[in-house]
């Protein structure tokens, strides 16, 4: 399937770089840095696809000329620790063919020109010898200041400021996404890519890790790196932290199918119960529905039948007293 990059990086004098130099690795050109006086030559650097300078309306004619741009790009900022350059990194689909990935990164690269007025350097490289074949993809290196008719001018203070800067880089990684998925579209693949995270995809893949050109140089050499031997601990750990994850996950599957057992077998426990009080409920219901029956019977029988009941109570009750009156004085036979 098709992947998602991009990337925004600084080129910065405190960290030991400077602009000409970075033009010079991705263009696989000859540039003499007329602030140092290094000269930056990578004409034997293989793999270089296409390049083009892409320049904002109005630019002088002498921006065109690599070595020129990026000279007046360094000689336009005063400070040992300016930021003289910043660059796109971004990956290609395979998918595509040459010609169609070079119209998506040129078309990509014009819409960065346009909205922020500054220079970019397009340079679209092949994948490396010994690494992922499918790995297609274009550096465009972009001054930090806008370039007009005079030369260079403002800075692009929306993408330096704090607050700013993360929501406009979040913005071009969307639409870069956007540009892959209406090309890829367009000439009937179905791969499409997403620039958001893993984890705001609902993914539990891990991510890759990216070492670099001069790291995987090495590597290639055989040479061992710490930064290689960094990635490949870590990646160690993620797949043992991955693997005790899913024994985890089958565990408490096995305890929630045997949870699931017991509930079942509580459910039917407790139906019987229920059925067994509907049954005894009905029994009482019908002992006490028969006496409420005899006693309305009872209470309809005729008159007689209760003073009869009556008279034998009488009579009882009066026979005490004439016994008492024949045994006594009075008595007469």
């Amino acid at each position: 399937m098709a992947s998602y990059h991009l990337s925004v990086k600084s080129v910065s004098r405190s960290a030991g770089r400077s602009a000409t130099g970075a033009a010079a690795y991705r263009a696989a050109d000859r540039i003499h840095d007329e602030r140092t006086g290094e000269v930056w030559d990578f004409r034997r650097k293989r793999g270089v696809e296409y390049r083009e300078i892409l320049l904002p309306p109005g630019a002088p004619a002498w921006a065109g000329q690599r070595e020129a741009l990026w000279n007046a790009a360094e000689a336009a900022e005063r400070r040992k620790n300016s930021t003289v350059a910043r660059e796109f990194e971004i990956a290609l689909p395979a998918e595509l063919n040459p010609r169609e990935r070079r119209e998506l990164a040129m078309r990509f690269a014009r819409e960065l020109v346009g909205r922020h007025g500054f220079v970019a350097d397009v340079c679209l490289h092949k994948p490396g010898r010994g690494g992922d074949r499918r790995n297609h993809h274009a550096h465009i290196l972009c001054s930090t200041r806008r370039l007009t008719a005079e030369g260079f001018e403002a800075k692009t203070r929306e993408l330096d400021d704090l607050k700013r800067g993360p929501a406009e880089v979040t913005r071009w990684r969307a639409r870069w996404a956007e540009m892959q998925n209406e090309l890829l579209a367009a000439h009937g693949h179905p791969e499409r890519v997403d620039h958001r995270s893993l984890e705001a995809q609902g993914l539990e893949r891990a991510p890759t890790h990216h070492k670099g050109p001069a790291i995987t140089a090495l590597e290639r050499r055989g040479i061992e790196t710490r930064v290689g031997w960094r990635f490949r601990e870590e990646r160690r750990r993620e797949v043992a932290a991955r693997l005790e994850h899913a024994l985890e996950l089958g565990r408490l599957e096995r305890e929630a199918r045997a949870l699931d057992q017991s509930i079942v077998a509580l459910d039917t426990d407790i139906a019987a119960a229920l059925r067994a009080r509907e049954g005894t409920g009905s029994s009482v219901e019908r002992a006490r529905e028969r006496a409420r029956k005899a006693w309305k019977d009872w209470r309809s029988e005729p008159d007689r039948v209760k003073n009869r009941g009556r008279d034998r109570e009488n009579t009882n009750e009066q026979e005490p007293a004439r016994s008492r009156k024949r045994d006594g004085p009075d008595y007469e036979p």
